[in-house]
């Protein structure tokens, strides 16, 4: 197989707020994935599901096929941000291809990373380059993307007599009324116990709602974002909205991940706010309950513009190459094999980094219902990290989920304040933080 262009990159960052410590060497010659790729090397995933079904084994066996030289150890880790970022002060700790843990600044990838080649030879080729580049340098590889809205059952909204999809909040509250009305099911599922789907899986879609792809950018800079007309404003006060109105479930603190995808199999929760990465894991859930699969769908975030709507889309996990591995062939070879030859996007149902390739079949009712496909642009030189400083400086996280919980407390009247008050904190400290950083 001939060496390829490989991608990089997602919208989104996990607050940083990381101490690394660089274990490469700056003034050393920078290494290079050319020559013959043979020898060992060791692939860090958070799949583990992939391993115990035996997926990887079988990933592995085909790429050597193509690379009978290359001998590939799987090691799947479940603790992965944490375990991995603590196993990255050591040089060879952190194996030789990797997902770069999300916390790792990007000034910081030059230190850990092998670049893989020039952003500008990649970028007519491939999606999601820009949040792996810097300084002109792709140091990552999406191995699939998502777009980012509404998971659906789409039984629940037939009982419910919905029929044309909403567009707008509005049309979206008075369907989840429709839904708690003539149905048993929870109308909104927020899982707010587990936290994580209130961070990035809500952040995720700034952009969508005013089809702005600098909507990110441009909040990076503003000293009141959650402002009525903004992206940020209108997640935010659409699930206070929803939680006031009683259309989510009735116990946040009892909510469980991986209960919930069977609850939304069996027809026990109309919708979450879930990138489309989630489809396979509703619709494997779906076949374990004995549930239609086809009923699984998946709409826009209810926004649009002059009629019209739009859903970003985002790379997911990157893969990366330690720069410290002695065999950076090798390690380029499988990473090239993973993005365009081992069928894992169309195996995961995830969009495929490289252009020509179809969208998978999980994205059909997006097309269907006209929906523009948005990927944000990347930020100005310099400011590859500003999001996510200005989050850590104001204190909000924003790819969290402690600000969101707060809101949903207030929202069902077991904290005190109201939106306006909540907002209006916001604004305060990530003005402070605008100002702050803007002033450095």
């Amino acid at each position: 197989m001939a060496r390829r262009n490989a991608l990089a990159g997602i919208a989104a960052l996990a607050i940083a707020g990381l101490a690394l410590t660089s274990c490469g060497s700056n003034g050393a010659e920078a290494p290079s994935t050319d020559g013959e790729a043979a020898g060992d090397i060791t692939f860090l995933t958070n799949r583990t599901d992939l391993e115990q079904s035996g997926t990887w084994d079988k990933y592995v066996a085909e790429f050597q096929k193509e690379y009978p030289d290359v001998n590939v150890e799987i090691e799947a880790i479940t603790n992965y941000e944490d375990d991995v970022k603590t196993r990255m002060s050591t040089p060879n700790g952190y194996g030789d291809v990797l997902l770069i843990p999300n916390g790792v600044p990007q000034s910081q990838y030059a230190d850990f990373f092998t670049s893989l080649g020039t952003t500008a030879e990649m970028e007519d080729t491939y999606r999601f380059l820009s949040a792996k580049s810097v300084g002109g340098q792709q140091y990552g590889l999406a191995l699939g993307g998502n777009a980012n809205g509404v998971v659906y059952n789409k039984e629940v909204f037939k009982e419910a007599g919905i029929t044309d999809l909403p567009k707008t909040e509005d049309e979206f509250i008075a369907d989840l009324k429709l839904v708690k009305d003539k149905t048993d099911a929870i109308p909104l599922y927020t899982n707010y116990k587990d936290g994580w789907p209130l961070g990035g899986q809500w952040t995720n879609i700034v952009g969508a709602v005013t089809m702005n792809p600098d909507a990110q950018t441009e909040m990076s800079h503003s000293a009141a974002p959650w402002t009525e007309g903004t992206d940020i404003y209108s997640l935010d006060s659409m699930l206070y909205n929803v939680v006031a109105e009683g259309l989510t479930e009735p116990d946040p603190l009892t909510t469980n991940w991986e209960r919930s995808k069977t609850d939304f199999a069996q027809g026990k929760i109309a919708t979450m706010v879930l990138g489309s990465w989630a489809l396979g894991q509703l619709e494997a859930s779906a076949k374990d309950a004995g549930a239609d699969v086809e009923n699984v769908g998946f709409m826009a975030y209810p926004a649009s513009v002059d009629g019209k709507q739009a859903a970003t889309i985002a790379g997911d996990y990157y893969l990366g190459i330690n720069k410290n591995s002695e065999n950076q062939a090798a390690s380029r070879a499988w990473i090239d094999f993973l993005l365009e030859d081992s069928g894992f996007t169309q195996d995961e149902g995830m969009i495929s980094a490289v252009t020509a390739d179809e969208l998978p079949a999980n994205l059909d009712d997006l097309e269907s219902n006209g929906v523009e496909l948005l990927e944000l642009s990347p930020a100005p030189e310099g400011e590859e990290s500003l999001f996510s400083d200005t989050a850590d400086k104001a204190q909000v996280d924003v790819w969290g989920n402690i600000y969101r919980q707060k809101l949903i407390d207030v929202a069902r009247g077991q904290a005190e304040g109201d939106k306006d008050s909540v907002f209006a904190g916001l604004n305060e400290a990530w003005g402070q933080a605008v100002n702050d950083l803007s002033s450095k």
